[in-house]
């Protein structure tokens, strides 16, 4: 793909002062959190991704905003307290993404797993493939209630005997003998919520507050950190009193290239499929399903988006080779469908999209990878190349606390620069979720005071996808004609340029992948992309030549990343999808 010759307004706003208190690496959740806990308290603070926002680690996520019911088994009270008070407060402050979520655990023993317990939490190498059984679960889920008492975001769990499960969820195997049901939360949008929470960033710190995608921190010049373009190739040094190394994964990678040498990471790969199965769709009830498989294993099968869900591996992965689902984690898929739904049948045909990542977890030598911490640290780290800046790298991290882990990174960059914090985050609405509307009565009338002579259906669906912030895009399209496209006429041609002009989408895959959920769902089809492009190569400028690379680019991803053939029309689509039926 050929250089582009003009920078970025994005780009030209650090060039033009190469210099903040605080620079963020890392665009994923928690660098986009830190950096709008810092612009909240008025730091003068800038943000680098080398890719686009939420593309990484944060992009690989099960889509669950959970208390880690299972981390109790590891001995991590801390982590869990806060992973559920951090659960019941997103459900509040966003809860245009994120929703309470029943989940129903299968069980099929009564005893198994009492006298293995405790060796796991004190060693976590034993790997017993002897699963939990009723008594341990039992104990697992009152501990984890009396954690959830805040007021009643979510209710507390019920356990059925066999008979009454079975009535509850007919599809499930007939083997069992208990299920355990409780409440945890699932983030709809994840992307989109990072999203909203890097504009709160830039509205809160205005021209002190910077972020720019597909800039990489390159190394170090001069004292400072060498940023490149990654789109025109120009390169210029950035200086800043606190470096803030938010790279997940890549966290030794990026302190490398710096000149420094640490050895914190130890990620696993995680992979995930998303399948177009109605019969699975139905026996789910709704619901999550999360259990244990026959390797001993956690793994879930999740409804959403009128599609499933189903993941996840744990596997000691290289954060510097890329990583992709494979026919064996596939295989390993369809068995775990099997143990809990075994007269279900769900094949390669079923599958509209697949995705794999990395998990940025703490260097765990020996340890299983299943009891490697999900809890995150904050390192003090010496790098020669920046001898006048402070380097904070961040270790672990997890989607469900990107808020109480950006207040506890911020501070410590505060306390670094010699200042107070100013605004406490807790109960802070993120983005959309502001005065949201949470029934169906206040919907319809938020939609109603909203429409400004648009249709209703189509101010219904901006709610869903923005939040309240569909204001901002109603007032868009309402500047022009209001143009569906004709391949998807969910979206309409003013909307997409939106992504472009106000949410920074660098490329069609930004589009495709993170602005949307077009890819997951399935929804990809030539004439789709073909719009798409035409409508950002009119919006970004592209030539003819940049407009076809951007088409190939895309399905290129698609079919390298997550295994999707793109159909060639929207028909095609169609009736794909009917044969699926």
């Amino acid at each position: 793909m050929s250089k582009k010759t003009q920078p970025r307004n994005t780009v030209t706003a650090l060039t033009e002062r190469p210099n903040a208190q605080v620079l963020v690496v890392g665009g994923g959740i928690n660098g986009i959190a830190t950096f709008r806990d810092l612009a909240l308290q008025g730091v003068d603070v800038a943000l680098v991704e080398r890719g686009d926002y939420a593309s990484g680690a944060s992009a690989a996520s099960s889509h669950m905003i959970h208390g880690g019911i299972r981390y109790l088994e590891n001995g991590e009270f801390r982590l869990v307290r806060e992973s559920v008070q951090e659960r019941n407060g997103l459900i509040r402050i966003a809860p245009h993404y994120v929703k309470p979520l029943q989940t129903t655990m299968p069980i099929f023993s009564t005893f198994s797993g009492i006298m293995n317990a405790p060796l796991r939490m004190l060693t976590h190498k034993q790997r017993s493939t002897k699963e939990r059984g009723a008594m341990l679960i039992k104990i697992g889920m009152t501990i984890y209630d009396s954690f959830s008492r805040d007021g009643g975001s979510v209710p507390k769990h019920v356990f059925r005997t066999k008979k009454a499960a079975l009535e509850d969820m007919p599809a499930l195997n007939k083997d069992l003998k208990y299920t355990g049901t409780y409440y945890d939360a699932s983030v709809h949008e994840p992307e989109r919520l990072a999203l909203d929470v890097l504009k709160d960033g830039l509205a809160a710190g205005a021209d002190k507050a910077r972020a720019v995608n597909y800039v990489e921190a390159a190394g170090t010049r001069d004292g400072g950190v060498l940023l490149r373009d990654r789109e025109t190739g120009e390169e210029f040094v950035f200086s800043a009193e606190v470096v803030i190394n938010a790279s997940g994964p890549w966290t030794d990678l990026t302190n490398e290239a710096f000149g420094g040498e640490t050895k914190f990471m130890g990620g696993t790969k995680g992979s995930h499929i998303v399948v177009q199965n109605d019969e699975l769709l139905e026996a789910t009830k709704g619901r999550e399903l999360f259990f244990e498989n026959d390797d001993g294993r956690i793994v879930l099968i999740y409804p959403l988006k009128g599609r499933v869900l189903i993941g996840t591996t744990d596997i000691d992965a290289d954060p510097s080779k890329p990583v992709t689902t494979t026919d064996e984690e596939i295989d390993y898929f369809f068995g775990l469908v099997k143990h809990v739904f075994p007269q279900i049948d769900v094949t390669r045909d079923h599958i509209v999209y697949s995705y794999s990542g990395i998990r940025p977890l703490p260097r765990h030598e020996d340890t299983a990878p299943g009891f490697v911490s999900r809890d995150y640290r904050i390192v003090d780290t010496q790098i020669a190349g920046l001898p006048g800046s402070t380097v904070l790298s961040l270790v672990g991290g997890k989607w469900t606390t990107f808020r109480a882990l950006a207040a506890h990174l911020s501070t410590e960059a505060t306390t670094k620069l010699g200042l107070a914090r100013k605004v406490d985050t807790t109960g802070m609405a993120i983005g959309g979720g502001k005065e949201f509307p949470t029934t169906d009565a206040q919907r319809a009338l938020w939609i109603t005071s909203h429409r400004d002579g648009l249709d209703e259906s189509l101010v219904e669906g901006l709610l869903e996808r923005y939040g309240t912030r569909a204001a901002e895009v109603v007032d868009v399209l309402t500047d022009g004609p209001v143009e569906a496209l004709e391949s998807d006429p969910s979206l309409t041609r003013a909307e997409v340029a939106y992504f472009a002009r106000h949410e920074q989408a660098v490329h069609l895959v930004d589009v495709v992948l993170r602005r949307t959920n077009l890819a997951f769902v399935g929804g990809v089809t030539i004439d789709l992309l073909d719009e798409l492009a035409d409508v950002l190569a009119t919006t970004l400028e592209w030539t003819p030549e940049e407009r076809a690379d951007e088409v190939q680019r895309t399905l290129d991803v698609l079919r390298e990343a997550h295994r999707v053939i793109v159909p060639l029309t929207s028909a095609t689509a169609q009736a794909s999808a009917s044969q699926l039926a």
